[in-house]
């Protein structure tokens, strides 16, 4: 898929992917754009997102900083082999093993969805590379709070046909996801043109599949290994975005935010979605944009 983008895609994600192999051997692909340093703005996406969703922050911060987008395997424009390791683990790996591929000796986050739980599981393994935070209606910890729609895809059989089969997880995400305004008919392509088949869609199943709602989920003790190391990141520069009118993130989880992180800068925007990037980016992305220039 990185070889050539259809041109109506290229004109809204106007950036040369790169690649790079996984430990367990699967190609990710990733954005590398703006001043070549050892640190760098580290953007992780969620389910079922790709590095689609950053594109527009990206283009506002590449001027004067580093921004590496990576799509998770099974996502974007990565490989999506059938027999990968789609757990939360294995999602920290491949993240800290491109992270060492690219000789990084100090990362600032940006994490949405399943990315704040990728994202703060590799700074729980590299405190000390981790600068600046920025959150975006996600998690880090865990919770049995799960949406009926969502907890139908995890059924077993009934979750594979939904999410693969009828593409009822992706499809529905496009609207669902926003409040404030509707994507355009080609953002929405950008979207879902890489879960096209039943065979892409491996990992967006499989994401919701991995999501742990209780100890006997194999990634709940991961989950809670980072929740337990999140205190450790008070100290960090933090700004939270939270979209209010998420129908999965929604205010219980922000205020679980705000004590983890008391000292964090939050702004809860009321009338915008999950995707509150994409929702109401006339205000995060500048609120962004203000954050990594000014000084730590």
């Amino acid at each position: 898929m990185t070889s050539s983008l259809p041109g109506w895609l290229a004109r809204l994600y106007p950036f040369t992917p790169r690649s790079f192999t996984t430990p367990r051997g699967a190609r990710m692909s990733y954005v590398d754009e703006g001043p070549r340093s050892a640190e760098a703005v580290l953007m992780l996406h969620g389910n079922p997102t790709w590095s689609f969703y950053y594109r527009e922050l990206i283009t506002a911060l590449v001027p004067t900083l580093r921004c590496i987008a990576p799509d998770h395997v099974g996502m974007g424009l990565s490989d999506k082999p059938a027999g990968y390791d789609y757990s939360l683990a294995t999602r920290i790996d491949d993240v800290a093993a491109l992270v060492a591929q690219l000789g990084l000796t100090r990362v600032h986050l940006v994490v949405h969805d399943w990315g704040g739980a990728i994202g703060f599981g590799f700074a729980a393994r590299h405190p000390a590379l981790i600068g600046k935070l920025v959150i975006l209606n996600t998690a880090a910890f865990a919770s049995r709070h799960i949406p009926r729609r969502i907890a139908l895809c995890k059924v077993p059989v009934i979750g594979p046909l939904l999410v693969r089969g009828l593409n009822g997880f992706a499809g529905p995400a496009t609207w669902m996801a926003m409040h404030r305004r509707a994507l355009t008919p080609d953002e929405k392509r950008g979207y879902l043109w890489p879960y096209s088949s039943w065979a892409n869609r491996v990992a967006v199943s499989a994401f919701v599949r991995d999501i742990p709602m209780s100890p006997a989920c194999r990634s709940w003790a991961t989950l809670t290994e980072i929740e337990n190391a999140l205190p450790h990141f008070r100290d960090r520069p933090a700004l939270i975005l939270w979209g209010g009118q998420d129908f999965c993130f929604n205010d219980h989880f922000l205020a679980r935010w705000r004590e983890l992180l008391p000292a964090a800068e939050v702004q809860r925007i009321a009338d915008a979605g999950h995707y509150v990037l994409e929702d109401a980016r006339e205000e995060v992305i500048p609120q962004i944009t203000t954050f990594f220039r000014g000084r730590d």
